[in-house]
């Protein structure tokens, strides 16, 4: 089975998710992390769960292509316009949840500062699993498959995303937050998200020929 990437889907499905996961507890889990052990094996325990978070989120992304293609579209408007809330809610209590989100992962890492290794890679992987199974990213991956049809080009866009925004937190961590304000990244995700909300609205709209 050849295996073919559409550059245009990779940059969509990075589009969409970076600025989604930059300001989310992906970045601040990752500083954290990058801080209590050496930041490359952070940054490969972080990198592993992203990859199969994202396998899973293709995965569950192509049965949503066995509905009828309206369905998926109406499903992808949805998905999207719910991001895009759920981001909105979040823009004003930002800078809050920034700081009791790294409060929180603090005390989970801080048992286990002495480890190293292996171990440490181990550890970082588990707290990102369990920090993104269900998340945002993950409910827009499987969106966006079920809306492209091209599972190996979402894969690699969205994975590449988490994977700069993961490495932007090892290699530049708090600075980065002192010079971009979090509200102003979850608004600009926000407005991605309302932006793939109403093409699949117009999408719908023209299936059923409204349009």
């Amino acid at each position: 089975m050849s295996i073919d990437f559409d550059p245009v889907v990779i940059a969509k499905s990075f589009a969409l998710i970076f600025p989604v996961e930059l300001p989310d507890k992906t970045f601040i889990a990752t500083l954290v992390l990058a801080t209590r052990f050496r930041p490359l094996y952070a940054w490969i325990g972080v990198s592993l769960a992203f990859f199969v978070q994202c396998i899973v989120a293709v995965a569950a992304g192509s049965l949503l292509n066995l509905l009828p293609h309206w369905i998926v579209a109406l499903v992808s408007a949805a998905l999207f316009s719910v991001g895009a809330v759920i981001l909105l809610l979040h823009v004003r209590k930002a800078r809050q949840e920034e700081s009791e989100t790294e409060h929180e992962f603090e005390k989970k890492v801080a048992k286990h500062a002495n480890d190293s290794g292996l171990r440490s890679i181990g550890f970082s992987f588990l707290v990102l699993f369990a920090a993104e199974w269900g998340d945002l990213s993950q409910l827009l991956t499987a969106n966006l498959v079920a809306r492209y049809k091209e599972p190996w080009s979402v894969f690699l866009g969205s994975w590449l995303a988490l994977l700069v925004v993961s490495g932007l937190a090892v290699l530049l961590g708090k600075t980065l937050l002192r010079w971009i304000d979090i509200m102003w990244l979850k608004l600009a995700g926000a407005v991605v998200c309302a932006i793939f909300a109403v093409i699949s609205l117009v999408e719908v709209a023209r299936t059923s020929g409204l349009l």
